[in-house]
């Protein structure tokens, strides 16, 4: 597995060594030694999670504040997604910056969202199958998101925003500047 320290340093992306041959293919998901090693710090997730979307559903911008915040390990199982992480840590240098990866089926990427940022993403095939490891369960009183179309956040979702289908909960989330972010005084899990 090879660890890519994104345009946001404590975003990682994660590739794959895949084994092909004519029975198929194998690879490594998940090993926590090799994965902590270059996260630098110790993760313990709890729980899994998958969810199937057809084409064209955006699912975010999505957090939960502390002592609730979730770090996040993504990938795509069927299907492909664009993956969006915004850094909501107010003291951050990266603070209001996105990084944007197109997670597939094909490429097998990984994505590793620290506690700290708002995560969505963009269903770019129908049937789409998106698992994610968690580090702390979800809690809804501290559940928080950010509106996808932020104009300060300009992200580029990369499809016509008009025919995005969304949930009513993430057409009315907060913008930016409005949300409920992470205090300065925050610190990931170690």
């Amino acid at each position: 597995m090879e660890f890519i320290r994104t345009e946001i340093p404590d975003v990682v992306l994660c590739k794959p060594t895949i084994y092909n041959d004519e029975r198929g293919y194998f690879y490594e998901v998940f090993k926590k030694e090799s994965f902590e090693k270059n996260v630098g710090y110790s993760v313990n997730f709890c729980q899994d999670n998958e969810a199937k979307s057809s084409k064209g559903v955006l699912r975010g911008l999505h957090y939960q504040l502390p002592p609730y915040a979730q770090s996040k390990l993504v990938r795509v199982i069927k299907g492909k997604v664009l993956d969006v992480v915004v850094d909501i840590r107010k003291e951050s240098a990266t603070f209001g910056k996105s990084v944007v990866v197109e997670l597939s089926e094909e490429n097998k990427y990984q994505l590793f969202v620290p506690q700290g940022f708002a995560h969505g993403y963009l269903t770019l095939t129908d049937d789409t199958i998106f698992c994610y490891k968690v580090d702390n369960y979800y809690n809804k009183e501290s559940e928080r998101g950010i509106i996808y179309n932020d104009k300060n956040l300009n992200i580029d979702w990369h499809y016509p925003l008009n025919e995005l289908i969304i949930s009513e909960k993430d057409k009315i989330q907060p913008t930016f500047k409005n949300a409920d972010l992470f205090e300065p005084n925050f610190k990931m899990n170690d």
